[in-house]
């Protein structure tokens, strides 16, 4: 019985072909629709994950000032050395603590000028930064102590200076000095907020004071937590620590700011969750809309084939054979429209990554909802029209015109 409602489903469909595709092409949409915003969605997601990872490994930002909104800061004296030496001699659980202070200037070798990021810091920068050399080396203590004109380049630094030639060895002006190359990072890209990681270069803490900026101020301090601690727990602590080293009384606040990676990873990976379920929500109301275009044109084919309902029943068809026949029908063009709509989402979401810059990530989840509500739309939208054919009147069939 089922397999000659199949068969007499797949007539009726190749009959009106057109207005088949046209019945389908609700569901076709929404099915793509809400697999390409899904998907993109998780590839968002993976990418500000990965992003937020690549800044560093459990890493806290210590800086002075607090946040005022639309990246303002309070005013607030900057840190010292002493402080992130406490803080790395004080506080457990840590990997790495990297003292900072950072200017732009302009860097010169021979015709070529880039105006970059010159950031001052020790070899902690590298660790906590999660930083990989693609040649060359760190400084030594040696230098550190004794402050020589000695740097790190980033690739865009690199790009830009040297082209395809090997940067090692060579000398750039900065400012009003001249530092050798000896080491150049690996690659990062982008960071989540759209800034080029890869430009700058980094110079002994010692240098920079001396040579820059004249002063003893330290601006940042970033710091690395071990694997499996509680980042939480260390930001309190050390939350605690600089506010005795800069006797703030119990009833004033902070006049520093702890941010920690994971929680705006987290706040950010959220945002984007958020996000793609509403669009994938507001995507999902397009198959209602083709469900209730199936529910139309099986309304519609009801009508058109009155005359040969009555003849079924007349000569013995029961009234669930007649059921089943058009609710069969309204799966197939369904599931049909589930089918197509899965093509070109797969196809689409691979382009509009490609294009967006983003991860493509299956989601083979998100595309067995898709094809299974696409069935149930047509269970759904296809059984009250075939609940009519079921229970027409097989006299009254037999008179229509």
């Amino acid at each position: 019985m089922l397999w000659n409602a199949v068969l007499l489903a797949m007539r009726e469909i190749r009959r009106n072909l057109m207005r088949s595709f046209l019945t389908v092409l609700g569901i076709v949409i929404g099915v793509a629709a809400v697999i390409i915003m899904v998907t993109i969605g998780g590839g968002a997601t993976l990418q500000v994950t990965e992003q937020v990872a690549s800044l560093g490994s459990n890493l806290l930002l210590v800086s002075p000032g607090q946040r005022m909104g639309m990246g303002q800061r309070s005013s607030a004296s900057a840190f010292r050395l002493a402080d992130a030496e406490a803080i790395a001699r004080e506080i457990n659980n840590i990997n790495a603590v990297a003292p900072s202070s950072s200017q732009g200037a302009t860097v010169v070798y021979g015709n070529e000028n880039w105006s970059t990021s010159i950031m001052g810091s020790t070899n902690q920068f590298f660790v906590a930064g999660n930083w990989i050399f693609e040649a060359g080396r760190a400084f030594t203590q040696s230098e550190l102590r004794a402050g020589k004109a000695i740097c790190v380049i980033g690739e865009s630094v690199r790009k830009e200076l040297f082209g395809s030639q090997n940067p090692l060895g060579q000398k750039i002006r900065l400012e009003k000095f001249s530092c050798e190359i000896i080491g150049l990072l690996n690659a990062k890209g982008q960071s989540t907020m759209g800034t080029d990681q890869d430009d700058l270069v980094v110079i002994p803490l010692r240098t920079f004071q001396r040579r820059l900026s004249g002063n003893q101020d330290i601006k940042l301090i970033q710091i690395s937590v071990n694997d499996g601690e509680s980042t939480q727990k260390v930001k309190q602590a050390i939350g605690e620590l600089l506010r005795e080293r800069r006797h703030i009384a119990t009833n004033e606040e902070d006049d520093f700011t702890v941010m920690d990676m994971k929680e705006i990873s987290n706040m950010l990976s959220g945002i984007t969750k958020v996000l793609t379920t509403l669009l994938g929500a507001v995507a999902a109301v397009s198959l209602l809309v083709g469900g209730i275009g199936i529910m139309n044109i099986m309304l519609v084919s009801v009508t058109e084939r009155t005359r040969e309902i009555g003849i079924r029943l007349a000569i013995g068809a029961m009234e669930r054979e007649v059921l089943l026949q058009f609710l069969v029908e309204a799966v197939m063009l369904s599931s049909l429209g589930g089918i197509i709509g899965i093509i070109l989402a797969l196809i689409g979401s691979v382009t509009l990554a490609n294009l967006m810059g983003v991860p493509f990530v299956f989601n083979l989840s998100i595309v067995a909802i898709s094809f299974l509500f696409s069935a149930a739309v047509g269970v759904i939208f296809g059984y009250f029209p075939a609940r009519k054919a079921a229970q027409l009147d097989p006299i009254e069939a037999l008179r229509h015109e």
